[in-house]
Parts: C-alpha cells; sequence; structure tokens
C-alpha cells in the first residue's frame, strides 16, 4: 500500500463534509467534559461557582467560534458569512457521482472491482483499501483519471506564499473569534457570580492577547514568511525545487520561529508596554522594573496549543480534512483568556496568600514565629516525650 493512499483516503470530500457536519457536537461535547473534569479539579467549596464560571466560560466560547465558522442563517437568508466552506453533502454527492459516470463512460474500465468502488464512492466513503485499489489499478496514463481523483480524493494544491498570506488572514479571524468569545464570557461569568474585579477583566485581555498572538497569529505570519523565504531561495537557484512535502516542513519552521518562539515575546511586550499602563492609570509605579514574563511565562501547555499550528500548516499545505478540527484546538486559548490565566500572578498571588495566613496564624507557621531554634528550647519541647520514655524504662 502505497503512503499517498492514505493522504488520498483522509482527504475524500465526504469524509470532510462528515467532520464538519459532526463539528457542533464535537465542540459542545469537548467543552462540556472540559469544563466537568476543570470543575471537579476545584475543592467542594469552590465547585458550585466554579461550574456556573466554567459553563458560562465555554458555552459562549462554542457560541462565537460555531458562529465564526458557520455563519448565521435566518428563515434561508445568510446574515453572517461562515469562515469556514460548508457545502451541503447533497452538493458532494452529485459532484461526485457526475465524476464517476463521466469517468465510467469515456474510459469504460472492464475490471469489475474498480466498477463496484467507483459506485460505491458515488454516495458513501471508501474504505483505506479501496481507495488504494482505485490508486494502484487504474492505469496512470487512463483518460480522466487525475479529474476523476481531483473529485474524489480532492484536489492536491501547491500553494504559494501569496496564496498562504491570502490565507491567514481567515484562518486568524478563525482563531480570534473563540478568544473574543472566552473574553465576553469570562466577563459575564464575573458578574454573574459577583467575582468581577478590574483586575480579572484586565487579565483576561491580556491573556486574550497572549493566546491569540503567541498560539495563533504569529504562527501563521511565521508560516506565510518562511515559505516566502524558500521561494526566492529556489528562484536563486540555492535551493531545489519545493516538494509539497518540503513546503510543509518550511511551514512548520516558520511557525516554530515566529509562533512558538517569538509569539509569547511579542504577547508579553504589547501586555507591558501598553495593556498595564492602560488598566493600571493610577499605578503607573505598579509595572516599573517589571520583568517581561512578570505574569506570563510559556509553560507546557502553550506548548501542546500549538497542535493547532500543524493542523494550520497542514490546511495551509492543502489537507483538507483539518480545517474542520480547527475550532476544538482553538477552544483551549478562548477558555484560557476567559478565566485570565496569568501563571506567574497565580504563583505570586498563592505565595502572598500563603504569608497572609502565615502572619495571622503564626503558632502554627514555623517560618514567622521568630523561633531560635536552641538546644533548650528543643528540650522544653520533646521534654514530656523523653521523660515519659525514661520513666517506662
Amino acid at each position: 500500500m502505497k503512503i499517498s493512499s492514505i493522504g488520498k483516503f483522509i482527504d475524500q470530500p465526504l469524509i470532510v463534509n462528515s467532520l464538519q457536519r459532526k463539528m457542533p457536537a464535537i465542540l459542545i461535547g469537548s467543552a462540556t467534559a472540559f469544563g466537568v473534569y476543570d470543575t471537579f479539579k476545584k475543592p467542594k467549596e469552590e465547585r458550585k461557582t466554579a461550574a456556573t464560571k466554567n459553563a458560562i466560560t465555554l458555552a459562549v466560547t462554542v457560541a462565537a467560534s460555531l458562529l465564526g465558522t458557520r455563519g448565521l442563517k435566518i428563515k434561508g437568508k445568510r446574515i453572517i458569512p461562515g469562515l469556514m466552506e460548508n457545502v451541503p453533502k447533497s452538493d458532494v454527492v452529485k459532484k461526485q457521482t457526475d465524476a464517476i459516470n463521466d469517468f465510467i463512460k469515456t474510459s469504460t474500465p472492464k475490471d469489475n472491482e474498480i466498477l463496484t468502488i467507483l459506485n460505491k464512492a458515488k454516495t458513501k466513503i471508501l474504505n483505506l483499501k479501496e481507495a488504494d485499489t482505485l490508486i494502484s489499478k487504474i492505469p496512470e496514463d487512463t483518460k480522466g483519471k487525475q479529474e476523476l481523483f481531483n473529485v474524489i480524493f480532492s484536489q492536491n494544491k501547491d500553494i504559494t506564499s501569496k496564496e498562504i498570506f491570502s490565507e491567514i488572514g481567515r484562518l486568524s479571524l478563525m482563531g480570534a473569534v473563540p478568544v473574543a468569545g472566552g473574553i465576553t464570557g469570562g466577563m459575564i461569568a464575573d458578574k454573574v457570580t459577583k467575582t468581577e474585579t478590574e483586575e480579572s477583566k484586565a487579565n483576561k485581555i491580556k491573556e486574550g492577547v497572549y493566546q491569540y498572538l503567541a498560539n495563533i497569529f504569529m504562527c501563521n505570519v511565521g508560516a506565510a514568511g518562511a515559505l516566502f523565504g524558500a521561494e526566492q531561495l529556489q528562484k536563486a537557484g540555492k535551493i531545489q525545487k519545493l516538494t509539497p512535502t518540503k513546503k510543509l516542513g518550511v511551514i512548520l519552521g516558520g511557525i516554530t520561529a515566529t509562533g512558538i518562539i517569538g509569539g509569547s515575546y511579542i504577547a508579553n511586550f504589547i501586555s507591558k508596554k501598553f495593556l498595564d499602563p492602560m488598566f493600571d492609570k493610577d499605578k503607573h509605579h505598579k509595572g516599573h522594573g517589571k520583568s517581561l514574563y512578570a505574569e506570563r511565562k510559556p509553560e507546557p501547555l502553550d506548548i501542546a496549543l500549538h497542535a493547532d499550528d500543524i493542523a494550520t500548516a497542514g490546511v495551509l499545505s492543502g489537507f483538507k480534512w483539518i480545517e474542520p478540527a480547527l475550532p476544538i484546538m482553538y477552544l483551549i486559548s478562548g477558555y484560557r483568556a476567559g478565566t485570565g490565566y496569568r501563571n506567574n500572578n497565580k504563583d505570586h498571588h498563592r505565595h502572598a496568600c500563603h504569608h497572609t495566613n502565615c502572619a495571622e496564624k503564626q503558632k502554627t507557621c514555623a517560618p514567622h514565629m521568630n523561633m531560635t531554634v536552641t538546644r533548650k528550647n528543643i528540650s522544653k519541647v520533646y521534654r514530656p516525650f523523653f521523660s515519659s520514655n525514661s520513666n517506662k524504662a
């Protein structure tokens, strides 16, 4: 079996269409499972508030994501256009049926196995073995083969950097919508649970900027920039011709360099230089001398979130089946924006609370008891123990 058969099998328009139709249920189910998991991680006394916040934040994030990708129709009239193409299954079936009928009419294949598979492909998804059989058994010089495969296995497009630059606008907006939804949902959740503060609002916007720039936008820019550079080197004869596989490698390299490495730096820089002064108008001294990573430093989950960038690279490289899954990958970015996640602030807050509790409970917190550890003190503490043991002896 050829490796190319796997790629063509996955990119069947009927598979892409099936993923698109099931995505709302998958997205809602994923958000529900994540919300329940996060709620039960909290202490019992915090779960009621956490459940309310998670429900509102995730609901608004999912709604925004679906609205952005699928658009909005009211009484059959398109009110908001979707950022993701949604072709009705009936249209896909008609297109494939017409293409297969034309191929059979002009090429008249005599192999019964091929004819059986082609008739199935009119309305149903082929399994991997069936896809491989068509690819390997229909001779390359057969009239109409390429045209047929462009329909039933999606056309392979040798995308250029110019096309990527036009595409990243759509993909970047697709990522921005759930982040904006997360921020909105998080602020509504704070109002409902009466936990809203100026700091909580500021943190949501800062985390939204971080998620969008570090995990979405800069990665798209890096992908296009890297491919543009590689194309210039190819024109100058410095490197060999870029195949689709090589282009995927170049795109991933650009994502790594510009997004994963530089994105968090740029996001933190914007927060420090522009957002902090905006939200701390009366506290200009507060951010003075603050480290660039004082509030938000990259961590393992941030790196894991770049799975959506690998998916984006796949979309930009011409893999059709990945695109319907992008909303799921943007879900965590939207949720984190909605919670105003700030890992360094969280650590500092926990540290401050620890010391506050210690100040209030000096009797139970050793670091604040200002107790000189001497042999005399130790003997006072352990004298009953030693004396009781000595008596027993």
